[in-house]
């Protein structure tokens, strides 16, 4: 006797996989199509809250991975998943020695430092962020924002996505792996 397969919910999954060069301007073509691609799988217009929200996680990691991940002659990876739920982000490099503190591990910055602000935009912005080992070698950041809207956590002053915003500069910030 077979046992009852669990229903799958209807939906598609899309993915856009790029490579970018390892400088500042792969890192800001990588935002811009990451945005175009979102407005063409008609999941969020330009402008949207969501647009926004996913431009500056893409911006922070692509910045991240061309200055801190960067080995000369290789370049970074952007991957978008989209699902009816989530929209998961994905930047990976080849520089696997210098791993950004996990989300457990991540402090704020001194006040007067220049840097080290990136993945705070991350994490306040994304529902949950990790750093993976990448097969053969280096690093994946992979950053997810929930689409549907999630109830507030007791306590925590979140109400969920839907009433996420993003910060009003989309400035990178350069800072260094602590």
């Amino acid at each position: 006797m077979h046992s009852p397969v669990a229903p799958q919910q209807p939906g598609t999954v899309r993915v856009f996989t790029q490579r970018f060069s390892s400088t500042p301007l792969g890192a800001r073509l990588a935002r811009r199509l990451a945005v175009h691609q979102l407005d063409a799988w008609d999941a969020a217009a330009f402008g949207s809250d969501l647009s926004a929200t996913a431009a500056v996680v893409v911006a922070e990691l692509a910045a991240n991975a061309a200055t801190h991940g960067r080995v000369p002659g290789r370049d970074f990876e952007l991957r978008l998943t989209l699902s009816p739920d989530v929209l998961r982000i994905e930047v990976s490099d080849t520089r696997g020695e210098r791993r950004p503190p996990g989300p457990d591990a991540l402090t704020a910055p001194a006040a007067l430092d220049g840097g080290g602000r990136g993945l705070l935009l991350v994490a306040s912005l994304a529902d949950r962020w990790e750093v993976l080992d990448r097969v053969p070698v280096g690093k994946t950041v992979r950053a997810e924002i929930d689409l549907t809207p999630s109830p507030a956590a007791p306590g925590s002053g979140r109400a969920g996505s839907a009433q996420r915003t993003p910060p009003a500069s989309s400035c990178r910030t350069s800072g260094q792996y602590r």
